[in-house]
């Protein structure tokens, strides 16, 4: 079986939901409306222009979950799913998957977003594996920091290659889906890169090496 892996925010989704669930919180007055936002808003322009600093964001976004008991924000962010997520999944998307899955490819999703937003997105579609930033919990409460190398940039070919380890799976007949140039390092090393709407480096470097380039969004 191939590994057929994907990235979330603007690959199998049509938005970032890591973004929406910052302004999410700021709409539900969850956090600081000001202060939340404009640094939210400050680092998604790092993430776009390839300058985002992985561990700072990280203990940005992961903060709120510390400030509330488990059972109140789980609850929010079943709210979230439903209102802001749940828009941003195309038939495309999960037309691509259904094809992996048909031909017998193990699915995975990899990204930077923290795992506590994109864990229950992954089961939403359908898909069982996912590598992501881990929320730390000590005594059943998040302590605002998550485990391990971050799956960020160079961080997403460093937990591919210790999952892959643990799984038994090897880049043989690889395809990785993506829209950001932040993920060049992955998607190199796979089989079968794919640019997917993306950004104008990504575009760039993909028409140069002959990738496909293809949109998952929805016609309207």
């Amino acid at each position: 079986m191939a590994l057929a892996i994907f990235d979330l925010d603007h690959t199998l989704l049509s938005g970032d939901s890591d973004h929406a669930w910052g302004q999410f919180l700021v709409d539900r007055g969850l956090v600081d409306e000001d202060v939340h936002q404009r640094r939210n808003d400050h680092f998604y322009e790092q993430y776009k222009s390839g300058t985002l600093d992985i561990i700072e964001y990280l203990e940005f976004a992961m903060r709120p979950l510390t400030e509330y008991e488990p059972e109140h924000i789980h609850a929010e962010r079943e709210i979230f799913l439903n209102e802001r997520v749940d828009p941003l999944i195309t038939v495309k998307a999960r037309d691509l998957l259904k094809k992996h899955a048909d031909a017998g490819d193990t699915l995975l999703i990899i990204t930077a977003t923290n795992g506590f937003v994109t864990y229950p997105i992954a089961e939403r579609l359908g898909v069982a594996h996912i590598i992501a930033p881990h929320p730390e919990v000590v005594d059943g409460r998040y302590t605002g920091q998550t485990v391990g190398i971050p799956s960020f940039s160079e961080g997403k070919v460093t937990r591919l290659r210790e999952w892959m380890e643990t799984h038994k799976h090897d880049l043989e007949g690889s395809y990785f889906y993506s829209d950001s140039h932040n993920d060049l390092p992955l998607l190199r090393i796979v089989d079968y890169p794919v640019a997917v709407d993306p950004d104008p480096t990504l575009e760039a470097t993909a028409n140069e090496h002959g990738w496909p380039v293809i949109s998952l969004l929805d016609s309207e």
